[in-house]
């Protein structure tokens, strides 16, 4: 799945498969500026700030299970959002300090360092990385991802694809070359 935020003419956190199919609204009320995401993949939860409501939310994967982590007036300078174990990670532009937010008690909040210039956090540890299963785009005994001549993006599950050509080329009658 692919998790975005949207703030144009309706505010909203929504998902969709790899391909853009099956697009999904997850949280659609009481949200405004939806800026950051960050996904809890084991418990399948959903993280954002929302800088215009000055606040930290979380949903299930469904939209399910509201609930506020943390709010306040210095939710307002934050971007980028990360989470790791029991923590949000994020940068405070106003000071360009990163915070660690305890995501069960949003009230345990904590400067780490200070930086430069940052717009974005990410957390890379080997636990954050979901074992991979064999999948629908993995390379075909020519080399072409899931028999797909340009891209190949996983459909509604592991097993399913979708063929997509790159700018300029249509998708052959065959659903996989592009000309």
């Amino acid at each position: 799945k692919l998790f975005f935020t949207d703030y144009g003419n309706a505010a909203k956190v929504e998902r969709c498969d790899m391909d853009g199919m099956n697009r999904t609204w997850i949280v659609d009320s009481k949200i405004e500026q939806p800026t950051a995401l960050a996904l809890d993949l084991i418990n399948k939860y959903v993280y954002w700030l929302d800088i215009y409501l000055e606040s930290v939310e979380v949903v299930d994967y469904q939209g399910r299970r509201r609930q506020t982590i943390t709010k306040g007036r210095q939710i307002r300078h934050l971007c980028g959002l990360a989470l790791f174990e029991n923590y949000l990670y994020t940068i405070n532009s106003d000071n360009l300090s990163i915070l660690r937010i305890n995501r069960y008690n949003g009230t345990d909040v904590q400067a780490l360092a200070r930086l430069d210039n940052a717009k974005e956090i990410r957390v890379y540890q080997k636990r954050t990385q979901a074992a991979v299963r064999s999948h629908a785009c993995e390379a075909d005994p020519s080399g072409m991802p899931g028999g797909c001549s340009h891209l190949c993006l996983l459909s509604s599950s592991y097993k399913a694809r979708t063929c997509r050509c790159r700018t300029g080329f249509i998708l052959g009658s065959d659903g996989r070359s592009c000309k």
